[in-house]
C-alpha cells in the first residue's frame, strides 16, 4: 500500500507523540451479545451420557437467581457455568412453562 493512502477500514490507534488513540464518540459500537432470546436445549455431549438442560440467553446479573429457582422447580442438581444456566435432567417442557411470559422463549436442538 502506498503511503499517504488509507483504505476504508483503516483507523489510527497509537501516535507517537499522543499515545493512544481513544475510540471516537458518535462511533457505533458493537452490539450487546445475544439476540434478546433464551434458549432451551438438552445436551448430554461431554457427560458421560448424563442428560442436561441448557438455558442460554438469560441476563448474566439473572442467571444465579434463576438457577435456584429451577433446581427448586425440577427438583434436581444445576449449576451456572460461563453464563450458561445447566439443570441436570430432560426439564425441557416443565422449564419452558415456568419461564413463559418472563422471557422470549426458544427451544433450540432435537
Amino acid at each position: 500500500m502506498p503511503s499517504g493512502r488509507h483504505s476504508e477500514n483503516t483507523r489510527l490507534v497509537y501516535s507517537s507523540e499522543t499515545g493512544r488513540i481513544e475510540e471516537r464518540p458518535g462511533t457505533p459500537s458493537a452490539a450487546p451479545p445475544g439476540d434478546g432470546m433464551v434458549r432451551i436445549s438438552r445436551t448430554s455431549s461431554g457427560r458421560k451420557g448424563k442428560t442436561v438442560t441448557l438455558v442460554t440467553g438469560v441476563p448474566a446479573n439473572e442467571a444465579s437467581e434463576l438457577v435456584r429457582e429451577l433446581k427448586r422447580l425440577c427438583g434436581s442438581g444445576g449449576a451456572v457455568k460461563d453464563g450458561v444456566v445447566e439443570i441436570q435432567g430432560d426439564h425441557r417442557n416443565r422449564i419452558l412453562a415456568h419461564l413463559t411470559g418472563r422471557y422470549r422463549i426458544k427451544m433450540a436442538g432435537g
